[in-house]
């Protein structure tokens, strides 16, 4: 919802987003708990893990008010950008491992869906 001289007008978030950002913040959680609570993580990977279930429910928040909270996607992009380029030659080398690239192709996604939609939002603007 914003203010234009003096009237309210609302905004909406298509449901299409609304679900986008849940998925992401499914994908978080279960990603971060299975990175924290795995046998075979150590320190590091416990730690990553409870970073990214952190993010997790930020994007919860986003889900259920995408207009209010988006701003702080861009610190989604940042990180999921971020975590792709440092982990993605050696998850997607010879010796990688299939199911940290699953992850980091999921990162990808989300960090591009979460740019359209703030450019998205933008142009609305």
């Amino acid at each position: 919802m914003r203010e234009d001289q003096g009237a309210v007008i609302e905004r909406e978030v298509s449901r299409n987003w609304r679900s986008f950002f849940w998925a992401a913040m499914a994908f978080n959680v279960i990603i971060g708990t299975v990175g924290m609570l795995s046998p075979a993580a150590d320190v590091d990977a416990r730690i990553i893990g409870l970073l990214v279930l952190g993010f997790g429910f930020v994007y919860f928040f986003v889900a259920r008010d995408p207009l209010r909270f988006a701003p702080v996607l861009w610190a989604g992009i940042l990180g999921k950008v971020g975590v792709v380029a440092l982990l993605a030659p050696q998850a997607f080398g010879p010796d990688g491992d299939p199911i940290v690239a699953g992850a980091l192709g999921g990162d990808g996604l989300f960090a591009i869906g979460f740019l359209a939609f703030l450019l998205t939002i933008a142009d609305e603007n």
